[in-house]
């Protein structure tokens, strides 16, 4: 499995540190590809497929009852946790 890029360092010292390796071209920035994380390229696009479709087919296929049952559930979580 391919490294990831190096975490981000609190210090201020080491993140201007790291601004210039970057900068420079001594660490590289980039994100690994999915092939260099060990994935399936095909597998990859289908996944993502799904992914992009799946909460406008689902909007469409609810009814308004359903879409307000699902708000006011939503609505009812988020204030819980400001109470909490």
């Amino acid at each position: 499995m391919a490294k990831k890029h190096p975490k981000r360092p609190r210090d201020i010292n080491q993140a201007a540190k790291l601004v210039i390796d970057i900068a420079s071209g001594q660490v590289d920035e980039t994100e690994p590809t999915p092939e260099q994380q060990g994935k399936n390229p095909a597998a990859v696009a289908l996944g993502r497929l799904g992914g992009l479709k799946g909460g406008v087919v689902r909007a469409a296929r609810l009814t308004v009852k359903q879409k307000t049952e699902i708000g006011r559930k939503a609505a009812a979580a988020r204030w819980k946790k400001a109470d909490e």
